[in-house]
Formats: structure tokens, sequence, C-alpha cells
């Protein structure tokens, strides 16, 4: 199989002087081990290999994607995002592909990861159920591994290599469940006996859990749910297409959080997963987002850019339709341990995770969505019992505002979210208020 260099490279040279192309290639190597009732029922890996060519002509812009990359296929492919552009209207936005520039080697890849057997990954299962001494574990233990390249008409090339692995799972009793994730670059540093361990911990806190009434209660909040509020700032606020159009809580310059609070979107940093360039070739760059407590900047691809008169940060997406994407989020560590954050609680609400979560106002950042799989009540500093699970609807730029962060917590790491593990770095968070509307059934 050819990499991915010789991949995107071979795209360009085929859509030669008929229009203006990028190119993007991915190949690599997916590997996963399931499990449930506390056994592997599923071991699988697979090579894959991918395109994605977008072409203007006269201004006239087409995209597809293929997953056969032999000369023939990639032929084919050209020809037909060629056609497909001179069919549709002038693309008034369309900013040109980018010039050349260098992009740095961040070097997220590790061999560990691209390594990694089916033994190890078992190891790392049964290292997980083992912890829950005798309970009924379920979830997954996977390792990903990606050469992607760039090639663009004006000569732009740029090729990373990135992996990742990854632990989640439950804990289950007759009638409760717990849940813990762990993501890294290296797969040497996923500790399934500690996932396990939380996971059971959760799972037996949460029995002979009751029912609470709606309202607003003080919350620690686990990096889990920390994250999908990330994710849903990012997209919907921090992305200057959303912005531009009207639709984002984003006031640059205001304090709209509190001082606590910085946000950065940070893919060089040594720790992060991704590449070091985006869908467009742009290098990508640091950027804080909020600094603390104060909103400072979008990220923006070559299309916003453009409008507002900046240079791109690196952050286009495959689909420009949803705009710049901020892909390595970092909302930063504090120097609270969980436990003393749970201490200082009077009456309140630990929650694990966040779930089925849907925006209803993007402009507020109000949305609905459930805790699951570890709620539990907080008295008197102490964790007193497991509660059902509880619907909620709430601002996520409120609940981070002024003088509303009570603590941040000290463990700052990569954090499942409802749109994908180990996307973003997050801490445990201690807010004022949360406001819950109702049990899980409505």
């Amino acid at each position: 199989m050819k990499n991915a260099q010789q991949i995107a490279d071979r795209v360009v040279e085929l859509v030669g002087e008929r229009a203006e192309a990028e190119a993007v290639a991915t190949v690599g190597t997916t590997a996963l081990t399931r499990f449930a009732n506390s056994f592997i029922h599923q071991n699988v890996a697979e090579d894959t290999a991918g395109v994605r060519v977008r072409v203007a002509v006269d201004g006239k812009v087409a995209s597809l994607t293929g997953n056969r990359v032999d000369d023939a296929a990639l032929t084919r492919l050209v020809d037909d995002v060629i056609a497909a552009a001179e069919l549709q209207p002038v693309d008034e936005d369309w900013p040109g592909v980018a010039a050349p520039a260098p992009v740095d080697d961040i070097g997220h890849a590790d061999s560990s990861t691209t390594e990694a057997t089916p033994g190890q990954r078992a190891a790392t299962v049964k290292a997980f159920i083992d912890a829950g001494d005798g309970l009924s574990a379920a979830g997954y233990c996977d390792t990903e591994s990606e050469e992607v390249a760039f090639a663009n008409t004006l000569g732009q090339r740029a090729v990373g290599r990135v992996t990742r692995a990854t632990i989640d799972g439950i804990h289950q009793t007759g009638e409760s469940a717990g849940s813990a994730h762990q993501t890294s670059v290296r797969f040497s540093e996923i500790d399934g006996a500690a996932a396990g361990e939380l996971a059971a911990d959760r799972a037996r806190r949460g029995m002979k859990a009751f029912d609470l009434k709606p309202g607003e209660y003080e919350v620690v909040l686990a990096p889990e749910c920390v994250a999908t509020m990330a994710i849903f700032m990012g997209f919907y606020g921090f992305n200057a297409k959303a912005y531009q159009e009207g639709g984002s809580f984003v006031e640059l310059g205001a304090s709209q959080f509190d001082r606590r609070i910085t946000i950065t979107d940070d893919p060089m940093s040594p720790d992060a997963l991704g590449l070091a360039f985006d869908a467009e070739g742009t290098p990508k760059r640091t950027v804080y987002l909020v600094r603390a407590g104060v909103t400072e900047a979008l990220v923006h691809d070559r299309r916003t850019a453009r409008k507002a008169g900046v240079e791109s940060t690196g952050h286009a997406f495959a689909d420009a339709s949803v705009g710049p994407i901020s892909a390595g989020l970092v909302i930063a560590g504090g120097n609270d341990s969980v436990q003393d954050m749970i201490a200082a609680v009077d009456r309140g609400l630990y929650v694990a995770t966040f779930n089925y979560c849907r925006i209803l106002d993007p402009k507020s950042q109000v949305v609905t969505g459930l805790t699951r799989n570890g709620t539990f009540m907080i008295e008197n500093g102490r964790i007193t019992g497991g509660v059902t699970g509880l619907r909620f609807t709430q601002s996520f730029v409120q609940a981070l505002g002024p003088d509303r962060v009570l603590g941040v917590g000290d463990d700052l790491r990569y954090a499942d979210s409802e749109f994908g593990a180990g996307i973003v770095r997050a801490p445990s968070l201690r807010l004022a208020a949360w406001n819950f509307t109702g049990g899980a059934e409505g």
C-alpha cells in the first residue's frame, strides 16, 4: 500500500492544471477489544486507507471522499469531483488553497500504541474486570494509529502521525452502574486497574439510589462532564463561523467566565492528540480562548479568517459548512483535590458523566441533558448515597460565570465526552449552582 503522502501527492498530480485542489490522505490501523458480562467477546483489527479531495474550478467548489487508493480509483475520484464542481454555483467565500508554509513535527505518536498486541489489550481489560471484584463489567480497549498527509496545487505538503489508546468501561451491580475512562497518546500509560477501581467504586456507591427533587444544587463535576461542556462551547461558541453569523455567545474582551477559568486550544502540547495541521493544510497554533475569565479569541479557518481580515489559526474541519473546530481544548487545572472540593460542599451533588446532551440555545449556551453512571448526594462534605438519573437544563457559560467557580481540580486529564473519547483535557470543577429540572424520565 502507498503511504499517505504518496496518495495525497498522486491526487494533486491527477488534477493537474484543471482546478485548484487539496487532498488529505489517511492510512491507519485500528485495533479493538470489547468485553461484556466480564468476558472478552470481540477482538478485531482493521487496516484502513482513505482520501478526501476538494477542488475549485473558476470559484465553483466540490469535494468527495473515497476509501480506495489504487490509481484507477483515484483517477475516477478526481474526474468525478471536478465534474461535480463544474455544476456548482460560484462560491463567493472560497479563499483559495493555502500557500506553502512549514509544519512542525509535534510527535503525537508513540510506539507502545502502534505495537500494542491483542494480549496487551486483553491484559488491560482483565485488570479493569478484576478491579470490580465480582461486579459485571463491560466496555472496550482500543488503539489507533494513523498517518495523515496533505498536498495542494500551490505546493503545500504536510504529513503527521498520531496514536491514541483508550480504556472505557462500566461496572454494574444488580441496580446501579459506574463508569470510568482513560485516554493517552501512549498505551503504556493506560491503567486498566485504576479505571476499573473507579468504575466499581461508583457502581457500589450508587446502590439504593433515591430520587431527588428538581432545583439548583451546588455541584462537583468530574472531568467527563467538564469535557462535554467544553465541546459545546467550542463548537457553538469559539467557532468563528458561528460568531460571524451571530449565533455565538462570545463577547471578545469581556469577563464572561470566572477568573479561575482559562481555556486554550493547544494542539502543540506534547500531551495533545492530533496533527500539527488542519484540513486545509494550515499549521495549527495554540490559541488562548479564555484567559483568567476574559474571552480573548476565536478559532479560524481560511474562510472565516478572510472575512475577519486575520490569518487562519489552523482549525479548518473537513466539512467547511460547520466552520472551524477546536480540536485540542484544554480547561486549565487547579490545585484543589476532588476530596477537598467534596468536603467543602454542605449540600449538593457529585456528577460523574453527562449523557444525551442537546443544545437548546447556542447564543446563551443553554443545554439539556442527563446524568449517568454516577450521580451522588453530598451532605456536610461527604458522599451519602446515590441519586437516580437527573435531567438538567443549564447555560454552560452561566455555570462558569464570574464568582460561580468555587474550585478547580488538580486532576487534569483526557476525558471522555458524549462526542468522542479523549478529545478534551479537563479537570473536575466545583460550581456554585446547576439547574436540575427533573428525573431521567422528564
